[in-house]
């Protein structure tokens, strides 16, 4: 008998031994091999790692199994090695590293018993990956058991083919799979079909290998067949064109299958809430949508039964809506009646009254889709898809603002505003700036007259100014300056907006801006358009001190109020550096309507190059701005008179005598193109500032499906200093709708090679995507 002393030592032995350490793990110490406490089956394992009272424990006690696992492996214990590899992949499962197992799964994918082969195959599935070359070592092991004809043995093979098999092992077992695709076992032929679509994924050049099968797996009635089989043939149609024309010959028999489907059923076992295998009926609805895209003939073939499932199937349980949804995409999709489309956008109408907030989010985003291409339909849900603005979920609300400012146009921009201005006082914050530049932009676009748009910026100014984008104060600005008739309108109105309320600082600037270039009209009160005001000068002057004393003006309102006191110094007693602060010349801006204003007037610039232009009388007065400045007498010589050009008195003011000549434009550059997304950059360096970079960032959309949630996002080397405008929304519509753009200031004061790493995500045609990229090839003119 040993003493307690002894007994310690020889567990003590056992751990030394597992180390490396210690003359019994050498040379096999029989005292050792005698002592060793025996390992925990899985069940107790599981026990003692729940029973665990902290985390400390659990890893203690996972730690001390491990080891014993590691011993195991170690000893080469064939009999247990296979209950040593299931505690170790319950181990795995918890998150603890389980690397050291991987050459225990190959040991017994190539053993004769069938209880280790199921282990390892499920530890060859968890285990092992594309990263770790090990996982070829199994191609030999799966190609013997794939040919001995042992149903269960094939089938953990398949299973675990398709799911870690790499592109390498793809071709090397394609042959057998597709041997297997015709085996009388349907479980075999099952797993077959799904393997052969995980092949297609990863190599779609094997289309041709599985392409004959499928003709003669359409005609199968088992169910999980028919499934699988369905699947294959749109990843086949969905990778490969000669596919797509080879399975259109098909269609007619996908649409008997349907009608079978929707009539009389395959089986009752698979049939949901009433509904026949709402399953199958969905997957032939996709393979439909892909073969009737772009092709007359197909779309005509299943025009009549998309029809009847539309009219035929029960929406009262949620199944019956995920097959009358997959039909209403797949009628949109294909070349359909515009009868057809018509009850499509109805059904979605009906979604829109569903109590289920997933159905009705569903059909906010379908119709958002449709908008572009069915634009009169769905214009018969507007009052519907108003009503949802109001929806406490903050995904349906979104979807439907967005839905709702897609709906504006000229016809109804009157009652569409009033909904969105009321929507924009009541909304969460977080889809205030969206909604306000969202308004802005549908009223630049489909403004009945200036003065109402007028009214509603002021409006978006009053209630969310906080919330809207830098460029709105000089749309707002720009927008006043060339209304003549309605300056002492404006002026008027932004002074009372500014009285009321001096925290928004967009409205402040706007209505600094507007007092400083005619406040000679604020006080002469002869505006008819609104209620007589009687303001003096001391009161405007006293708004404007409130504005530079308030600790909420920012450090551009204040410039904007010292401007105003500036030229009211001219506009109210006559100052004599009246050519200095003379009101602002038009300046041209860029926006939805400047290309067309620009196509109009084109052939009259043409002209005005080739006349002469008269010298104005003001240009001697803005040419002794730097002596009126600098207060020197008049006997200085004055610079030569600048060149005259189209771009009015401002670019006079603006460009010094002896300024360089303008740089020469930097190409534009198509950085990435993905189902017909794409992003342009164009490039401006400002000649008063040629360490500046100013990058304006263009996505567009020519696909068939809008994308959504778009962002864009960018770094540079640390040499280099990057800043991100807002962009101008989240939503690029389809078919070369309006597109977004967003700015990127760029410093790089040492002329550093300029590198830029972009990262983009959206989501296109229900499904997330997101895109690192890095751009090398930016033009040398933007960096030199």
């Amino acid at each position: 008998m040993l003493s307690r002393k002894g007994r310690r030592w020889g567990a003590d032995a056992c751990v030394v031994g597992f180390s490396g350490g210690g003359v019994g793990a050498e040379f096999g110490d029989p005292l050792r091999e005698r002592m060793v406490v025996p390992s925990l089956k899985l069940q107790d394992l599981i026990e003692e790692i729940r029973g665990a009272k902290t985390q400390a424990q659990e890893r203690e006690v996972i730690q001390k199994e491990c080891a014993h696992i590691r011993a195991s492996f170690r000893d080469g214990d064939p009999v247990h090695r296979h209950r040593q590899l299931a505690k170790l992949l319950y181990v795995h499962m918890l998150g603890y590293p389980a690397h050291f197992g991987q050459m225990e799964c190959l040991k017994l994918i190539a053993s004769s018993r069938f209880t280790d082969k199921r282990v390892g195959y499920l530890g060859a599935m968890l285990l092992l990956d594309e990263r770790h070359d090990a996982h070829l070592l199994i191609t030999n092991s799966i190609k013997n058991d794939l040919s001995q004809g042992i149903q269960p043995v094939q089938g953990l093979a398949l299973c675990t083919l398709s799911t870690m098999g790499s592109a390498e092992m793809c071709r090397d077992l394609a042959p057998e799979v597709e041997k297997l695709l015709l085996q009388p076992s349907p479980y075999v032929r099952k797993k077959a079909i799904l393997t052969a679509v995980h092949m297609i994924r990863k190599v779609p050049e094997l289309s041709s290998v599985f392409l004959p099968p499928c003709a003669q797996l359409l005609h199968e009635r088992h169910h999980g067949i028919l499934l699988g089989t369905i699947t294959l043939i749109t990843e086949l149609c969905e990778r490969s064109p000669a596919a797509l024309r080879h399975f259109r010959k098909v269609v007619p028999q996908l649409v008997q299958i349907l009608r079978t489907l929707v009539t009389t059923g395959y089986s009752t076992e698979h049939s949901i809430s009433g509904v026949s295998d709402p399953f199958l009926q969905v997957q032939i609805l996709r393979l439909l949508r892909i073969l009737g895209r772009n092709h007359e003939d197909s779309s005509e073939t299943m025009n009549d039964l998309l029809a009847q499932v539309a009219t035929n199937t029960d929406t009262s349980r949620n199944a019956g809506n995920a097959v009358l949804f997959e039909t209403v995409l797949t009628i949109m999709d294909i070349r359909s009646a515009a009868g057809l489309r018509v009850l499509a956008v109805n059904i979605l109408g009906r979604f829109l009254l569903n109590s289920d907030r997933n159905i009705r989010y569903v059909a906010l985003t379908s119709l958002l889709r449709l908008v572009q291409s069915d634009h009169s339909a769905v214009q018969r849900h507007r009052p519907t898809v108003v009503e949802c603005l109001r929806e406490t979920d903050a995904s349906l609300s979104r979807r439907a603002l967005e839905l709702s400012l897609a709906l504006v146009n000229s016809s109804n921009v009157r009652a569409m505003m009033q909904e969105l201005q009321a929507f924009l006082e009541s909304c969460p914050p977080d889809l205030r700036a969206d909604c306000a530049s969202g308004i802005l932009l549908a009223a630049e676009r489909f403004a009945p007259t200036k003065r109402w748009h007028i009214d509603t910026i002021l409006h978006v100014l009053t209630t969310a100014g906080t919330h809207v984008q830098d460029d709105a104060v000089a749309n707002l600005t720009q927008l006043i300056g060339g209304a003549q008739e309605l300056h002492a309108y404006s002026v008027r109105r932004l002074y009372n907006a500014l009285a009321e309320n001096i925290s928004q600082q967009p409205l402040v600037q706007v209505a600094a801006w507007c007092i400083g270039e005619y406040g000679d009209l604020l006080l002469a009160g002869n505006c008819e358009e609104i209620e007589p005001l009687q303001v003096d000068e001391e009161e405007v002057l006293a708004l404007l001190e409130k504005v530079l004393q308030s600790h909420m003006s920012l450090p551009a309102t204040r410039g904007y109020a010292l401007t105003a006191l500036m030229k009211l110094s001219t506009r109210l007693c006559g100052d004599n550096k009246a050519a200095i602060l003379e009101k602002m010349p038009l300046v041209e801006r860029d926006g939805p309507q400047a290309d067309e204003e620009a196509k109009e007037s084109k052939e009259a610039a043409q002209l005005s190059e080739a006349a002469p232009v008269p010298t104005e009388p003001q240009a001697s007065q803005l040419l002794d701005l730097l002596d009126l400045l600098d207060g020197t007498s008049g006997d200085v010589q004055h610079p030569p008179p600048l060149d005259p050009s189209p771009g009015g008195a401002l670019v006079h003011l603006l460009d010094l005598p002896c300024a360089p000549p303008s740089p020469a434009p930097i190409p534009d550059l198509k950085v990435f193109e993905r189902e017909g997304v794409q992003l342009n950059l164009s490039f401006i360096r400002p000649p008063e500032n040629p360490a500046l970079l100013l990058i304006t960032v263009t996505a567009t959309n020519f696909s068939e499906g809008d994308v959504t949630h778009f962002i864009c996002q960018a770094a540079v080397p640390k040499s280099l200093q990057l800043q991100l405008q807002a962009p101008s929304g989240n939503t690029v519509p389809a078919r070369g709708g309006l597109p977004i753009t967003q700015l990127f200031r760029i410093l790089n004061p040492n002329k550093a090679p300029l590198r830029l790493k972009l990262r983009l995500t959206y989501n296109h045609f229900h499904q997330s995507v997101q895109e690192i990229f890095e751009v090398n090839n930016l033009p040398v003119e933007s960096w030199q």
